[in-house]
């Protein structure tokens, strides 16, 4: 059974379509990455993809697809990407189990690696 670095809710795969579909031409899905910046030291990145990275992960749900970025992956295990619409704003979310805080503005978050032994279900003795 393999393991999909992120996964996508409903919302977030019915956007993703929706993306796809207004951008026409080559658009094929999505890449998430990560990048530098914001007050929080690091920022999500998502963009059109036209043509995929050789290399990146691949996860599709009900024909949504995502690659993300090798680069990206440590910092992404275990998270849930979900689109929601409030009264103030409408965007991507990421639930990430990796996130150790996120800036007063909420655009910039600070994460850490995943722990590959606890994902893996691995138990850690102590001698």
């Amino acid at each position: 059974m393999a393991f999909e670095v992120i996964t996508l809710t409903d919302a977030a795969a019915a956007r993703i379509k929706a993306i796809v579909e207004n951008a026409g031409g080559d658009a094929k899905g999505i890449r998430v990455s990560i990048k530098k910046g914001g007050c929080a030291g690091m920022e999500y990145a998502v963009d059109l993809v036209t043509e995929p990275v050789k290399g990146d992960d691949f996860v599709e749900r009900d024909g949504a697809s995502v690659w993300v970025d090798p680069a990206a992956v440590l910092y992404l295990l275990g998270t849930q990407m979900d689109f929601e619409v409030t009264k103030l704003r409408s965007g991507f979310v990421f639930n990430n189990p990796n996130q150790t805080s996120a800036c007063g503005c909420g655009e910039s978050v600070e994460l850490q690696a995943a722990d590959l032994a606890q994902l893996a279900g691995v138990e850690r003795r102590i001698s």
